[in-house]
Formats: C-alpha cells, structure tokens, sequence
C-alpha cells in the first residue's frame, strides 16, 4: 500500500495503489472518505472549469472490473480498520472513516456497472460490519437521472440509509454552459434533482467562486434561488463551498476563492427557503 500522507488539499486517486479505491481527507464529509472512482480514464460528460481531474476529457469510462472492485474495496477496509492506516496515513484530527463515495475522475453513473458497483459496496460494507456506520454517498452531476440503471442504483443507495450529493453550481443555461460544459436546461435539471431526491437522500452541492475577480452575478443567484425553493421540502439540504484545490482546467488563472463571509451571506438566503446550509469556505 501507498505510503502518502492524507491532507485535504490533495485528493488524489492513486494514493491507495489501486485502480478503482482511493482515501481521501473530505473537508465537507468530516473525515476520511473511501472514494470508488469508476471513471480511471480521466473522462467525464461535463467539464467543469474548477474540475481538479488531470488531463480531464469528454466521454464515459471503461468498464469495470467489478470482481477487481470488490477485492479492492474488501482490502482497504480490512488495512483501514487494522489501525495502521489511521495511524500513519491520516492527521489525528480526521481519523474516523465516514463514508463509501462514488466519485472520482468522471460522472459515476455514467458507468454502465455503477448499480453493480453500488451492490458491491453495500455488500462490502456489511462484511465488515460497517452497515449503518458508514455512509455510502454518490457524489454526481444529476446528468443521467433518466436512465433507469441509475435510478437502480440511486434507489440501492437510499434503501442502504446512503445519500446522493447532486451538483447545482448555477440555475441558468448561460451559466451551466459556462461553468459546467453542459447544454443542459435549468428545468431539466430541476426534474432530475426531484427524481433524485425521491429515490434517496439527496444534498444539493454548489461550487461558488470568484470568475476574473468577480462573484457570482445577483441574476445567476436569484435564478439559483428560485430552482431550490420549490424543491426545498424534498431536498437534505444544501452543501456551500468554494476552491479547495487549483483548477487542472484552462480557466484556472481566472478563477478565485469566494471569501467565507460572503458564502454565509449566501447561505443565510438559502436557509430563508427552508433548507439546511452547511458551508464549507
């Protein structure tokens, strides 16, 4: 196993020595997170400007070696319960696994295995008695939501008292196009959040930041606003952050870190629709 010292600012995806499972130190999580990264190509059907993926492309992953996953994910958490990896790996502050997430270097769902996988980690978890211990999340663009493999797993994962962590960084389709790569329509993706959210616990997830010294425009955050308040009484809530790590994209040297009071400022809006807000500066 790696012997890489875990901190927050880096995440990456090889730090374990495996293909398909990585820990990494989640600042919002709270803790060390046992990430599962069905995209080991590096490709992804958004792009988004802040993405911190190296030689991020466009596309869908291979497939899977869901018999390699299991292994992989059985392994770690046998080094990770051992005591040795808590101890040598990870700063005292953050030695507590808290969850199972699908993540990693592209869109998961877009994986025509990820209900399997979500199986697999289920599994797993319960053989080592971590069901109901930790959390299994999928952290996703929402993109696919139609489909009914990801519904599959989606509901796999809210059956497992898991959560869904849904990318909504801005409500406008100039706004989606700019920041995420996508053509999608603000009403698409308000009906695949509820989708969401009828299938498992759903926290809407939201990357704000400065564009060329600029915060986010009143017009892109009333548009936001006005997407979440109807969803509100079916949403978890609502997760606030800004830039953790540099941008691998070409946007980078325009991007910039929102300060923390104005993400509270935001967030203090937000609550007044009735959802929980959790920020993370």
């Amino acid at each position: 196993m790696s012997r890489i010292l875990l901190k927050t600012e880096d995440h990456s995806r090889d730090s374990a020595g495996m293909r398909y499972v990585y820990p990494v130190i989640s600042r919002r999580a709270g803790g060390v997170s046992v990430g599962i990264n069905l995209n080991p190509n590096n490709a992804c059907n958004w792009r988004c400007i802040y993405c911190q993926v190296p030689g991020l492309t466009r596309g869908g992953p291979p497939p899977v070696d869901l018999a390699l996953l299991e292994r992989e994910l059985d392994d770690f958490l046998r080094w990770a319960g051992s005591g040795d990896f808590m101890a040598t790996r990870v700063p005292a502050d953050v030695r507590r696994l808290v969850d199972v997430a699908f993540s990693g270097n592209g869109e998961p769902t877009s994986s025509a295995e990820f209900a399997a996988a979500v199986a697999i980690a289920g599994r797993v978890l319960a053989a080592h008695g971590l069901t109901g211990k930790v959390v299994m999340r999928l952290i996703t663009n929402g993109s696919l939501l139609e489909r009914k493999a990801v519904q599959e797993g989606i509901g796999l994962i809210g059956k497992a008292a898991g959560e869904v962590w849904f990318k909504l960084d801005t409500a406008t389709a100039a706004g989606l196009a700019r920041i995420n790569g996508t053509r999608a329509r603000p009403e698409a993706v308000a009906r695949r959040l509820a989708c969401c959210a009828a299938l498992a616990p759903t926290w809407v997830q939201t990357c704000l930041f400065r564009f060329d010294g600029e915060a986010p425009a009143e017009p892109e955050m009333h548009a936001y606003l006005t997407l979440l308040a109807p969803l509100a009484p079916v949403l978890a809530g609502v997760h606030l952050y800004s830039l953790a790590r540099p941008s691998l994209q070409k946007e980078a040297p325009r991007l910039g870190r929102m300060e923390a009071g104005w993400l509270e400022e935001m967030a203090q809006r937000v609550r007044r629709t009735g959802l929980t807000v959790r920020v993370s500066p």
